[in-house]
């Protein structure tokens, strides 16, 4: 028997009793502004354009290529219907391929948006005149255009 200056060993409402595994706690997604973009995202309007933007674009039936820069298992698990994967690291390889859309008003999407703003840097030093990047990449595009796709 326990006496009262002895805590009880079997009541300890601050440790977690066994067999009960706590869940981790999930982050808020941070909301978004009215454009659609993360209220903390930088957005460079002379770079980019929105996935609200694209999706318009696509409605309106608006003549671009969409390339997706990620890889190839990036593109397996998620990917935007009617996106030409172009994988950054192969560019250089596909330059003829890239070529034949030099005229064309193309817009670059990869995961959060940090390789198609290079791979449009690239194209423009290279003389491609009408090139984007596609802000927050297929993560915001799932986030705030197509719910259903997979986030990886």
């Amino acid at each position: 028997m326990n006496t009262p200056n002895q805590p009880d060993p079997t009541n300890q409402p601050n440790q977690p009793q066994p067999n009960q595994a706590s869940a981790p706690q999930q982050p808020q997604p941070q909301p978004l502004n009215e454009e659609g973009l993360l209220k903390s995202y930088n957005f460079r309007p002379q770079w980019e354009v929105t996935p609200r933007q694209v999706q318009a674009m696509r409605e309106n039936g608006e003549e671009f290529v969409l390339v997706d820069c990620r890889t190839q298992a990036e593109y397996d698990v998620a990917k935007i219907e009617g996106a030409e994967l172009v994988p950054l690291k192969e560019m250089a390889d596909r330059n003829d391929h890239l070529e034949e859309w030099s005229s064309r008003k193309i817009i670059i999407h990869c995961h959060h948006g940090m390789r198609s703003l290079q791979m449009t840097a690239m194209l423009r030093e290279q003389g491609f005149g009408d090139v984007w990047s596609m802000a927050g990449g297929i993560d915001l595009w799932a986030r705030d255009i197509d719910k259903d796709m997979k986030r990886y």
